[in-house]
């Protein structure tokens, strides 16, 4: 996966991709993270990115100009040919649809490439939008200053879901919101020692009982679930076993 990440403060992305998970991904040629400054796409003495809304009103626009000659240039470099994955051009941007897990596994699954503009003021022009961009994402219901941080949680949440990227191809997979536990919160966990100042361990971790183990977890992952997000409860497809679970549960919800 590529990731080219354009920017008026390129600045801003100095050390976040330098630790952990990310780095080493990077040192091994599993993702590439690319950070390009706008400005350097502009033809004026002063690289002028930005211009007062037509039709008046507060802030500046980001101007389309240099948008389009920054999308066009990095598209001519290595733009992927008829039957391989998607290049993503997307817009971060509190307009976007919300980003979430589904998102994230789709955009790790359908792109080999992604393009993100980091949006800044009050947006950008209309046409970029409407003529340049795949996608337009948001991280959720409030305004940033800009779409620099929303840019690194895109790229965070997608490469911790390439293939070779975890530890363990499995790691992924049980995470919240997750297909395999049909968008419900993650089970809890435990570790050593198994008694910590009086508190135990779940006898049936330490059992050996796989099976019983497993439907500890989906009746745990189900119960949190009920307890701090019940919206994600009534989309999960439960059994009547699972129902019969929360029903059970009924006075430890409140």
């Amino acid at each position: 996966m590529r990731f080219d990440l354009l920017t008026i403060f390129p600045e801003f992305f100095a050390g976040p991709f330098d630790f952990g998970i990310i780095r080493r991904a990077r040192q091994q040629g599993l993702i590439e993270i690319n950070i390009h400054d706008l400005r350097s796409f502009t033809f004026d003495k002063h690289h002028i990115v930005d211009d007062r809304p037509f039709g008046g009103g507060d802030g500046m626009v980001l101007k389309p100009e240099p948008i389009f000659r920054a999308v066009e240039t990095l598209l001519a470099d290595g733009t992927p040919g008829e039957g391989q994955k998607r290049t993503a051009v997307v817009l971060m941007s509190p307009q976007g649809r919300r980003f979430n897990q589904t998102e994230a596994e789709k955009l790790a699954t359908e792109c080999s490439r992604m393009i993100l503009l980091c949006g800044r003021y009050e947006g950008v022009d209309e046409r970029v939008i409407e003529h340049l961009m795949t996608d337009e994402i948001s991280i959720d219901d409030y305004i940033l200053m800009g779409g620099e941080i929303p840019a690194m949680v895109v790229v965070d949440a997608v490469t911790r879901l390439l293939p070779n990227v975890l530890g363990s191809e499995t790691s992924a997979v049980h995470d919240s919101f997750s297909v395999s536990l049909g968008g419900l919160l993650d089970y809890p966990h435990y570790t050593r020692p198994a008694e910590f100042r009086g508190w135990q361990v779940p006898e049936v971790l330490i059992s050996g009982h796989h099976g019983e183990v497993a439907k500890w977890r989906r009746r745990e992952a189900l119960l949190k679930t009920l307890r701090r997000r019940p919206d994600f409860v009534e989309k999960a497809g439960l059994t009547d076993e699972e129902r019969r679970w929360l029903d059970d549960a009924g006075g430890e919800t409140g």
